[in-house]
């Protein structure tokens, strides 16, 4: 029924947004030593990881967005299995934000609520370009990710642990939608997503 859909969706936002994310797996960086940084690595590390858990609050949104609208079963259950492991990623950085003494993103509310009607349209342009639109989706996070653990301090080990386990999440995910029939997007869409994805993380490494 579209009410139980309704609740169900609202339910998966407020989890989302409001309440602490918990990980089945261990945190990639739970036998990993602080690092000694200054004020200045600090931030730069903070601000990195924020980007990242607007990322997972923008994955969240996306799957919810596109399970709802996905038509085939196996693609919807894809889209959980991967939304799961998006849960772990939502813990193990809102976690390392806090540990570097920083706050997660101020306007989640609107990345969460702008990424779930992206995700809607997706899934109604068909599942093959909703499973093409995964997978551009995860390889984009990926390399920006890649981008992020050349960037991060040299010695911070805990979040390039962190980091590195996304990284080979995302392109996981970005392989099981490629095997169960993704489209490849055409490039003008591609290129729109990556403006996309570079305001919002310049605006969340701030705010």
């Amino acid at each position: 029924m579209l009410a139980d859909k309704i609740i169900g969706q609202v339910d998966v936002a407020l989890r989302t947004l409001f309440a602490e994310a918990h990980s089945t797996r261990p945190h990639p960086d739970a036998d990993v030593a602080e690092a000694d940084l200054n004020d200045t690595e600090k931030q730069h590390a903070l601000g990195l990881m924020r980007v990242n858990h607007v990322g997972e609050v923008c994955a969240q949104a996306l799957y919810a967005g596109q399970a709802l609208t996905a038509r085939d079963v196996d693609n919807k259950a894809a889209l959980a299995h991967a939304a799961h492991e998006e849960i772990e990623h939502l813990a193990w950085t809102a976690h390392r934000v806090h540990a570097l003494g920083g706050r997660t993103s101020l306007i989640n509310p609107l990345w969460y609520a702008s990424s779930f009607a992206v995700g809607v349209g997706a899934g109604l342009l068909g599942d093959k370009w909703n499973l093409g639109f995964l997978e551009e989706t995860e390889h984009q996070v990926a390399a920006h990710l890649q981008s992020h653990l050349e960037g991060l301090p040299e010695q911070d080990d805990k979040s390039r642990a962190i980091v590195a386990q996304m990284q080979q999440d995302e392109m996981k995910h970005a392989q099981m939608a490629h095997e169960i029939g993704a489209a490849n997007l055409p490039l003008p869409v591609k290129k729109m997503m990556t403006l996309t994805s570079k305001i919002m993380t310049t605006i969340s490494y701030r705010i």
